[in-house]
């Protein structure tokens, strides 16, 4: 039988007395969350040799050992599939990935099967502890849908927590690259507007007051004339379709984005209309990732550029410029 497929056993013995026994564990086991350590204490799984203690908040005694018992982690709902992934890091705590566009992050209605999660599952294997008694990977942040660029992703609770507080915390670097439609004025600048569910269309989201507090940076990196712009984003904050709503809310959507669509539509060639109208995906990708790792401490930083895509839809935008 596969190691992964058999309980662990741990045997620990305290040093000192009064400590509840939850967080006794939870300095002796630092690779599992506390929550997860207080399910396993009330499912049983800690013993002495007077019996189980399925109180968490017992307290040990000094010089008294404590037997648990960790099972494997269950299986995962989602079922894993064999799709190539863009691995740029893995170690055996956490991997950073570059998803396509077209990815959907996570299994939904409608988006079963060809997920992130689903290839993770099939890649990582039994290397997967899982994220609280689940062998499934910890997603801490998503890409929408028809958005491409990079993601880290949790393999045990521990990973999971230390990037999802950086997350809150907002100590996570992430800078996208996009396509907009016009040149913001002035070129540089920042977005803070608050974003809430759309008053009358509930996919959408929308600056609204009372809505999440959203910052977004900007910076024009090359222009089109006034047609549209290549545009570096960074976020300080992590709303849902943020930088799609904000740039829209300032009058300058993403090239693609058929949701946040322009109010106007831009004349444009017949060719290069229809080849806009055609795309499957929004010109926006998270380019570079940088953040602390939530085990060995160590700064990370991760690079993938643009697909050439974006390059040739700005090189059309700019002839149609120069023609115009």
């Amino acid at each position: 039988m596969p190691e992964a497929s058999r309980s662990r056993i741990v045997e620990l013995e305290a040093e000192v007395g009064g400590m509840r026994l939850d967080r006794f564990l939870a300095q002796r086991l630092p690779e599992l969350s506390r929550a997860r350590l207080q399910a396993l204490v009330r499912a049983g799984r800690v013993r002495t040799a007077a019996g189980p203690i399925t109180d968490p908040a017992h307290r040990v005694k000094r010089g008294q050992r404590y037997h648990l018992e960790i099972p494997p982690p269950a299986p995962a709902e989602p079922e894993a599939e064999a799709v190539p992934l863009e691995i740029l890091y893995e170690d055996e705590h956490l991997l950073v990935v570059v998803k396509p566009a077209g990815m959907v992050v996570h299994p939904a209605a409608g988006h079963r099967g060809g997920t992130l999660v689903n290839a993770l599952l099939a890649h990582c294997g039994e290397s997967l502890s899982g994220i609280g008694g689940i062998a499934r990977p910890g997603i801490v942040h998503r890409l929408d849908k028809e958005v491409s660029g990079i993601l880290v992703v949790a393999k045990h609770d521990r990973a999971h927590l230390g990037l999802a507080s950086q997350f809150t915390l907002h100590s996570i670097e992430r800078i996208y690259e996009g396509i907009c439609w016009g040149l913001p004025a002035p070129t540089e600048g920042v977005i803070d507007a608050p974003i809430g569910r759309h008053p009358r269309d509930r996919r959408r989201m929308a600056v609204v007051a009372g809505g999440k507090h959203a910052v977004t940076r900007y910076r024009v990196l090359e222009a089109a004339g006034v047609l549209a712009a290549r545009i570096e984003l960074t976020l300080e904050t992590g709303r849902t379709h943020q930088i799609r709503v904000h740039l829209h809310h300032i009058g300058h959507p993403l090239v693609g984005d058929r949701l946040y669509r322009p109010r106007r539509r831009p004349p444009l060639a017949p060719e290069l209309r229809r080849r806009i109208e055609r795309l499957d995906r929004i010109l926006l990708h998270a380019r570079r990732l940088a953040f602390t790792h939530p085990v060995t401490g160590t700064r990370m930083c991760f690079e993938s550029p643009p697909p050439v895509l974006f390059r040739d839809i700005l090189e059309q935008l700019r002839r149609q410029v120069r023609l115009s």
